[in-house]
């Protein structure tokens, strides 16, 4: 995980989470699992799920379990669910955002980070848009021209085992954090990363 990203989930954990039980969808056996987040040690219960297997890593356990179906917990049983690089490798990553919601107590919080994509502006994309209005289609390299300025870049295809989604801040907003309150969305890094904050209403 980019140093970056480890320190925007610390630095909201930190400001939206009061403490409790942590869960986190996607959860890896590796020093760079949010579950060894510094802001999260002091919880009382930190669990990840991963379909990869099950394993412990820093007092933290990690069960071999699909996402999108959880019914191993209880409802309201986590006062924080945190997931990054996750779903957009599931491809039916709704379900597992019906699940978090089910999981987390009134109040709260899910942290989630996905590849995104931004609207480009500036110079280049100005300069791009203004040669293609002046370059007739049917010239060679017009479709090409027509297709660069018309682009955003995004993260490469990665797959764990597939790769199925990207995500905008309005996807985040409207749809990733649909059902809960939308508390904050910031997009870091090039191409764009978008972390989205959300709390379960009492």
């Amino acid at each position: 995980m980019h140093a970056a990203i480890n320190a925007a989930f610390d630095s909201l954990c930190r400001r939206y989470w009061t403490g409790g039980s942590v869960l986190e969808i996607g959860a890896t056996p590796t020093l760079d699992t949010l579950l060894n987040l510094p802001a999260l040690r002091q919880s009382n219960l930190r669990l990840g799920v991963n379909i990869e297997g099950s394993s412990r890593i820093g007092g933290a356990e990690i069960l071999a379990l699909n996402a999108n179906d959880l019914a191993i917990f209880d409802s309201s049983s986590f006062d924080l669910v945190v997931c990054n690089s996750t779903l957009e490798h599931d491809p039916h990553f709704w379900m597992t955002l019906s699940e978090v919601r089910r999981l987390l107590r009134p109040g709260g919080i899910a942290i989630y980070g996905v590849p995104g994509y931004i609207a480009s502006t500036g110079p280049v994309r100005r300069g791009l848009g203004f040669m293609t209005r002046l370059w007739p289609s049917p010239l060679p390299g017009a479709s090409w021209l027509a297709g660069a300025s018309a682009t955003t870049a995004t993260l490469h295809v990665h797959n764990f085992p597939g790769d199925y989604y990207r995500f905008s801040k309005q996807a985040m907003a409207e749809v990733l954090l649909n059902g809960l309150e939308v508390k904050q969305i910031e997009t870091l890094l090039h191409p764009p990363r978008i972390i989205g904050v959300g709390r379960k209403r009492d």
